[in-house]
């Protein structure tokens, strides 16, 4: 398909999601499709499906498990077992509540030949994704979004509009699609065919992040150690058997990603950074610093803003719902330079999240000083604000009929906000929960997986958010000091630039290139009356942020791509 709107006609090639396979709970015509198990009203697609030992239960996934050793000592067994293997015959044993020993990355699909149920299970951090959509008498359930298409309609879900909107990402169970839903973070969903109709049974947590904060009496130094110890063993258990990859930014989370695997590894360590031209502000001085110091074979990629462009359709259409994030770009082309030397490659996100970063600060200056204004309602708004997305712009920029119909939907965040837990650890359950699982890992993965790599994360393990959510949180974000404790555990690893450097993010001049380079392009993708924004947004106001009239803060670039990241994906989705 091609869209008019960019330049030189880009041709968008037919993006086969990957996995594909899904699943059929119900009724489907198997003449029209590559079945390769059924039984009565379960059919398997495109997937091979595991039995467990004594053939009752069968499991289809994505499944990646960094405790195989201790998970085969439970089953007291010699053999090697594929990770779904593992999974199926752990699932004999003890069912669902196997789910708790498993520590890694996985997103499954059982089916109960006895009970004739389903089980639908996701690790509890978020790493991989499952998507379900009920139809007529059936469910079709798959690991990408894109899959689901031919079995729901192509109706917006107007709420998870505006929370894209105001966050860049859709957070929750919901999705851009009506009637399509994604399974939440650490969840069980268990569902059966009637004949008639699909039953959800039941649906529970099998685990979330929770404050419980321990050995509050010990030292930072204390703190540092334990979570010292910790990521030692999570970045060993991540490392492959041959050459490694970290993406590193110069940043204290990759460089100690960096660091560690350097240390612990035998094989080559690449590392890969990026930049956006020698005119703009570069992370390339510390990146290169920790390069050196890790003795790493260092790669360097410039972005310009015409490979941004070009390549935000082919970005899109590797992405489950859009992403309005600027890296999303940087980080499917740094996958695709990092393809041509290694097949495993960590990042190091999960350390904002995790332990304090500083986007947690604004929210708990609010907090400190909002004064009688701290009600519950504009808890919520604040932490929406925070995002510095198009939240405050909602009423102008929907349709009074769009904003009308969710201007009094709750969020999602909500009732995580209020609680006995400390604010801080509140903010980051919020972020590990939502921001981690449905902005953060799903780009990780996608885009990794895009390039035929995997993405490993170590500072999101279930461990180490469990570990975090244990730490007081005076040794998180500490005053002006954010991630105290991380940086204590790795200080002897680092080159103390790195250690007491104020983190500044990688900022993307999209500013810069919608005022001087993208203006008309823009104009034309987002102004054009056939847009498929058209029937949702105030293009006038568009137009207003395209001419740069009022922008005192400087945000029009952010919110700008987040418009064309939008309009893209609904092409995309529109051409599939």
């Amino acid at each position: 398909m091609k869209f008019p709107s960019l330049r030189n006609k880009t041709q968008i090639p037919d993006i086969r999601a990957v996995p594909n396979w899904f699943v059929i709970l119900g009724r489907l015509d198997a003449s029209n499709y590559d079945v390769t198990y059924s039984c009565e009203e379960f059919f398997v697609v495109n997937a091979e499906a595991v039995k467990s030992k004594n053939g009752r239960f069968i499991i289809v996934g994505d499944v990646w498990l960094s405790n195989r050793s201790q998970l085969l000592q439970n089953l007291h067994s010699n053999k090697e077992y594929t990770d779904q293997e593992l999974v199926a015959h752990l699932w004999e044993i003890k069912g669902k509540e196997c789910l708790n020993l498993l520590e890694g990355m996985f997103s499954l699909c059982v089916w109960d030949n006895s009970q004739r149920e389903v089980y639908l299970a996701r690790d509890g951090v978020g790493c991989r994704t499952i998507y379900y959509s009920s139809y007529g008498k059936s469910c079709a359930i798959a690991p990408r979004l894109a899959t689901l298409l031919p079995f729901h309609t192509r109706q917006l879900d107007l709420v998870a509009l505006r929370d894209y909107l105001c966050c860049a990402f859709v957070p929750g169970e919901q999705t851009l699609w009506q009637n399509v839903r994604e399974l939440s973070v650490g969840m069980v969903l268990q569902m059966e065919s009637s004949g008639e109709t699909i039953n959800y049974v039941s649906q529970k947590l099998f685990w979330e992040p929770r404050e419980d904060i321990q050995n509050a009496e010990e030292s930072l130094i204390w703190h540092g150690k334990q979570l010292r110890t910790l990521l030692d063993r999570v970045v060993q258990e991540s490392l492959p058997v041959d050459a490694v990859g970290v993406y590193l930014s110069g940043g204290l989370d990759s460089s100690c990603m960096t660091a560690l695997a350097a240390k612990f590894h035998n094989h080559p360590v690449h590392t890969y950074s990026i930049h956006f031209g020698e005119n703009c502000p570069s992370e390339l001085e510390f990146s290169g610093l920790v390069a050196q110091h890790c003795k790493t074979q260092h790669h360097i990629l410039e972005i310009t803003a015409s490979d941004m462009w070009d390549k935000l359709p082919l970005t899109m259409s590797y992405l489950d719902d859009p992403i309005g994030d600027p890296l999303t770009v940087p980080n499917y082309l740094l996958g695709k330079i990092a393809r041509q030397d290694i097949y495993t490659v960590l990042n190091g996100e999960g350390g904002d999240p995790c332990f304090g970063g500083p986007k947690n600060q604004p929210m708990l200056l609010e907090r400190l000083y909002g004064g009688v204004n701290h009600t519950e309602k504009n808890l919520v708004t604040n932490y929406v604000n925070s995002f510095k997305k198009c939240s405050s712009d909602l009423p102008q920029l929907l349709k009074p009929e769009i904003f009308a119909a969710v201007k009094d939907k709750p969020f999602v965040f909500a009732n995580y906000l209020h609680g006995e837990e400390s604010y801080l650890n509140r903010l980051m359950t919020i972020n590990i929960k939502f921001k981690g699982a449905d902005h953060i890992l799903t780009k990780v993965n996608n885009l990794t997986v895009a390039n035929e790599l995997e993405g490993r994360s170590p500072l999101f393990d279930r461990r180490i958010v469990e570990m975090a959510m244990q730490i007081p949180p005076q040794y998180k974000l500490a005053g002006a000091q954010e991630k105290a404790v991380l940086k204590q555990a790795v200080l002897d690893v680092l080159p103390r630039e790195i250690i007491e450097r104020p983190k500044s993010g990688m900022m993307v001049p999209v500013q810069y290139w919608f005022r001087h380079l993208w203006q008309r392009r823009a104009k034309s993708l987002l102004l054009n009356r056939n847009a498929e924004i058209a029937p949702y947004l105030n293009q006038d106001l568009i137009k207003q942020w395209l001419n740069y009239r009022g922008d005192a803060w400087q945000r029009y670039g952010v919110k700008l791509w987040l418009l064309v990241s939008l309009e893209i994906w609904l092409q995309v989705q529109k051409g599939r």
